[in-house]
């Protein structure tokens, strides 16, 4: 793919907003109500230096992971997940974040000691949009009562590389949040700009199994019988207990109300049904590209009133030395985890990788745009590790989806008026 433009109209999007950041003059990120956070380049895309830079960087259209250069990753967990230092478990030390987080707070800790311990200049993130709260803004949060205000995962489309300018500009180094593909974006944008390199002090990645357009959200609503979404005035997916209720607050017929479903009837039962394409051929769902990586330890399942726990994947030096010195100023408590943990917590994911590589062969095959990637041991995933039947069945379910979605045909950007 030549163009941005391109990429976003074949179905290959992330979202991540990476592009409109290294190529702002031609590029903004616009919200689509059915595919998510997309570019939308004014007039006709020029192949200026700084395009050509925006394409290079997509993680949607091709990703590849380098050879491992550190002795020390667990073999063992290298081909399926990625460079791994060390696994642990545990949570927040502070009980409001613990709390307030989506599992057990440790990323808002990690972020929160990096701010006021540590010298950073701030962290680069996401959170709800104060005026529509069904959609997303990139925020830059400097203390630790900010990010405690906008903890909490957001299962909705978001662009947080769109301000990466604004950890370029800053006067120390910053953190980063994001999806594993934000992520990748920002790893590969860094290597044409070096003060964004430079001011990259720690990168953290959320486990991400796909991200619900904003049209799942609404649909979520409608199910809870909240058919206005101008009257919403907060959405929260998860947190305030783990995992979290989907909980709506809005103006009612007899003033504020409050509406909730839990964790299963919200994501299992409409969000992940809304995800975008591109997310269904990910390679990477646990922020391989990251410092410290962070998700749920499923292989322990919250009973109703479980205090949020987390579980930290180390992925490179500068994430254990990180990590290290947070675990001793206290601001998480964490005990050292084995590596089949991984596999244990996150079954589902290690799956879906299983089956990635006859999805991307398959869309090739039946005209649909599809990604490059290569570091990932797909193939080798997907023959040594799948029976004949799942075999079969990736490959037809695959097809099956190319037509029902129309994959094989471009689609339009149709921005929201938000």
């Amino acid at each position: 793919m030549k163009t941005i433009t391109q990429i976003a109209e074949n179905h290959l999007c992330c979202g991540c907003g990476v592009c409109s950041y290294l190529d702002p003059v031609q590029i903004q990120m616009v919200d689509d109500l059915d595919q998510g956070r997309r570019p939308v380049v004014r007039g006709k895309a020029n192949p200026t230096e700084a395009h050509l830079e925006a394409v290079a960087a997509c993680p949607g259209q091709a990703l590849a992971h380098e050879t491992p250069r550190e002795n020390d990753f667990i073999k063992e967990l290298l081909p399926d997940w990625g460079p791994v230092l060390e696994l642990w478990e545990g949570h927040a030390s502070d009980s409001q974040i613990r709390f307030a987080g989506s599992s057990g707070g440790v990323a808002t800790a990690l972020a929160t000691v990096a701010v006021e311990q540590m010298n950073y200049s701030g962290v680069l993130h996401i959170a709800a949009r104060k005026d529509r709260p069904l959609f997303n803004e990139t925020v830059f949060s400097t203390n630790g009562q900010e990010m405690l205000e906008r903890t909490g995962s957001r299962y909705a489309p978001a662009s947080p590389c769109d301000k990466l300018h604004l950890i370029e500009e800053a006067e120390a180094p910053c953190v980063f949040i994001g999806k594993p593909c934000d992520v990748a974006a920002t790893y590969q944008a860094r290597r044409v700009r070096p003060k964004l390199d430079q001011n990259l002090g720690l990168t953290i990645g959320i486990f991400c199994a796909g991200t619900p357009t904003t049209r799942g959200t609404m649909e979520t609503m409608k199910s809870m019988g909240i058919d206005d979404p101008a009257s919403v005035t907060s959405v929260r997916y998860r947190g305030n207990g783990w995992p979290g209720n989907f909980t709506v607050e809005y103006q009612g017929e007899r003033g504020p109300e409050v509406k909730e479903l839990t964790y299963q009837e919200s994501w299992g039962n409409t969000l992940q049904r809304h995800r975008q394409w591109r997310c269904y051929v990910c390679p990477d769902h646990t922020g391989e590209f990251a410092d410290i990586a962070v998700g749920d330890p499923w292989h322990k399942p919250p009973t109703g009133d479980t205090p949020g726990r987390s579980l930290v994947v180390v992925r490179t030096e500068r994430g254990r030395v990180f990590l290290q010195e947070a675990i001793r100023s206290g601001v998480v408590n964490l005990e050292k985890a084995e590596p089949n943990v991984l596999e244990l917590a996150q079954p589902n994911l290690r799956d879906g990788r299983k089956i990635l590589w006859p999805r991307l062969a398959t869309s090739r095959i039946m005209f649909a745009a599809s990604p490059r990637f290569s570091g990932f041991n797909l193939f080798n995933n997907w023959w040594k590790n799948t029976t004949i039947r799942e075999k079969f069945h990736s490959i037809a379910s695959t097809a099956k989806r190319v037509v029902t979605k129309r994959l094989y045909r471009t689609r339009s950007v149709t921005p929201t008026d938000t």
